[in-house]
């Protein structure tokens, strides 16, 4: 039995998290430099030089830099600027023209960053510094949130025990660090695994409205509504659905079930839709099920297994590859105790994947939270317990210093 209660262990545990990786970080500036170029993939020579971040405001402003990389400047770039901000990197469209990056981005973040950076200003910081504390802090509020909502999902079958250990597992996976830095992750998990604690606890409604808000953080929010389409498909009367179909049959947890992500990927398709197509497959090459560059990429990956000549790529794809299996196998794991949850798992699993070559795959598993239960499920072992902890943070220890030096993670 714990002696305090499990949401203020689960704050301490997060608070002493967040100081710790932030500290790290800092210490791994001062104490060593890497070896440029970073040779993990085909394209990344050329973007992590000593000079790559030149003319990148949104990356090159000193305050809090180690917490800014890559995905960073376009989240900044719309806080401070908008979408069309004259500092954000563009790309080449085939048509013809060029484009901001930053529309291949969903706009709740940006948003959040935003309405935080607001009176952050009052501390005498400028707008992208407050942007870039606001960003972090939205991060951190958010993983918190998510870690939470792994106890609630998870206590009724492994105790409180198992839930904060489900919740450290989280914070302590090899890509866990992006849940502290300026990128998406720490917001959209904390609304994705918010809105499947929800539905665990049968509150339908909040649970669309999480869904919803998840939705415009990342895309992949729009596959939560498998698992609430699967909770009131499971609990409803279908045989009086069936013989009194009438729009008084259907309530209006199930309107706000079916509607409220379709809605509001449908306000984003409609306003943002267009150009965030544009640049995903003119500048990033990626799309739904883009077998073709799939395909490739996996063949790139397979030929560096096999030559070895390069191991910076092999020992990427290795951890890309693990990944993907690790996410496989904790699906089949959680079906039968977390089928809704599952289903949502599948298509994050599927839609990342398969959407461009093997890239950023191990920053995905965040989104996975099949994962994570599956490793707590492993850590009522207090062996694998210790044992995963140490492999863990050795990795993310490796990760997030390629991470603080502007080098590819994913």
């Amino acid at each position: 039995m714990l002696k305090s209660h499990p949401y203020r262990t689960l704050t301490l545990i997060w608070l002493a998290w967040a100081i710790v990786l932030l500290s790290f970080q800092g210490i791994v500036n001062a104490r060593y430099q890497p070896n440029r170029p970073d040779r993990a993939l085909e394209w990344t020579p050329s973007e992590t030089s000593k000079r790559s971040q030149a003319g990148k405001d949104f990356l090159t402003e000193p305050f809090m830099n180690h917490q800014v990389a890559w995905d960073s400047e376009f989240y900044l770039g719309i806080a401070v600027g908008g979408y069309d901000d004259p500092r954000i990197t563009t790309g080449n469209l085939r048509a013809g023209g060029t484009l901001p990056l930053s529309y291949a981005f969903f706009p709740l973040y940006p948003a959040a960053i935003s309405v935080l950076a607001t009176p952050l200003r009052l501390l005498n910081l400028n707008p992208i510094a407050a942007a870039t504390l606001g960003g972090v802090l939205v991060s951190l509020l958010g993983t918190l949130a998510a870690m939470m909502a792994l106890y609630e999902l998870t206590r009724d079958e492994l105790g409180e025990e198992g839930g904060i250990r489900t919740a450290f597992y989280l914070l302590i996976f090899p890509s866990g660090f992006f849940l502290a830095q300026v990128y998406t992750e720490g917001l959209f998990v904390g609304l994705a695994f918010g809105c499947l604690a929800l539905i665990h606890r049968q509150h339908l409604f909040w649970a669309a409205v999480l869904a919803a808000l998840a939705t415009l953080t990342k895309g992949i929010g729009i596959a939560l509504i498998l698992p609430l389409a699967w909770h009131w498909f499971t609990h409803v009367d279908r045989r009086t659905l069936r013989q009194r179909f009438s729009i008084r049959s259907v309530n209006l947890e199930t309107a706000a079930l079916i509607l409220l992500p379709i809605a509001a990927y449908l306000a984003w398709h409609f306003t943002l839709g267009d150009k965030a197509f544009l640049i995903e497959r003119d500048h990033f090459g990626r799309g739904l099920l883009n077998w073709s560059q799939f395909s490739r990429g996996v063949g790139v990956m397979f030929n560096s297994f096999r030559d070895g000549s390069n191991p910076q790529m092999t020992t990427y794809y290795a951890l890309e590859a693990a990944s993907v299996i690790i996410m496989v196998v904790s699906c089949l794991f959680t079906f039968r105790h977390y089928p809704g949850l599952t289903c949502y798992c599948v298509v994050a699993i599927l839609l990342p994947v398969t959407g461009s070559a093997p890239q950023s795959i191990i920053r995905y598993v965040l989104a996975v939270p099949a994962v994570f239960i599956m490793l707590a499920r492993f850590g009522r072992n207090p062996v694998f317990d210790r044992g995963w902890t140490m492999f863990s943070l050795l990795l993310m220890g490796m990760l997030v210093s390629l991470y603080t030096f502007d080098m590819w993670v994913a």
